[in-house]
């Protein structure tokens, strides 16, 4: 039998100049999404998946690594104005928002905080009984 050769799918390079970032900052992680205007993503980046491991995970060093990461390979798809979305209470919060503001050719037009905030909470248990 021949052997066959390994087909890889190409990397396709879009041209959006427009995005959205996604920031989730839990306190054991933080997660970089960006999309386009439409939802679909374009790249992503975690503290985790940088190879921070542990607690690191959770420091604002992390966060900032796992931005410039993502915008990095959104960057190669023509991104240069993006809206922040913020969720969470993580420690690396602050320091992402920051870092997108930071990193050259990218332009911020606007910041959201998407945190869901209950309303009136989850249901008590059931009153004790004695």
């Amino acid at each position: 039998m021949a052997k066959r050769k390994a087909t890889r799918k190409k990397i396709v390079k879009k041209n959006i100049a427009r995005g959205v970032v996604y920031i989730s900052a839990t306190y054991n992680n933080t997660v970089i999404t960006v999309t386009d205007e439409a939802g679909n993503v374009i790249s992503w980046s975690s503290a985790g998946s940088l190879g921070f491991k542990g607690s690191k995970k959770s420091t604002p060093y992390a966060a900032q690594q796992a931005v410039e990461d993502a915008m990095a390979k959104a960057m190669e798809h023509g991104i240069k104005e993006v809206g922040i979305k913020v969720q969470g209470p993580g420690s690396g919060r602050e320091t992402a928002v920051k870092s997108v503001g930071a990193i050259e050719g990218i332009r911020v037009m606007w910041f959201k905080d998407i945190t869901p905030l209950p309303h009136n909470g989850c249901r008590p248990p059931k009153r004790r009984r004695v």
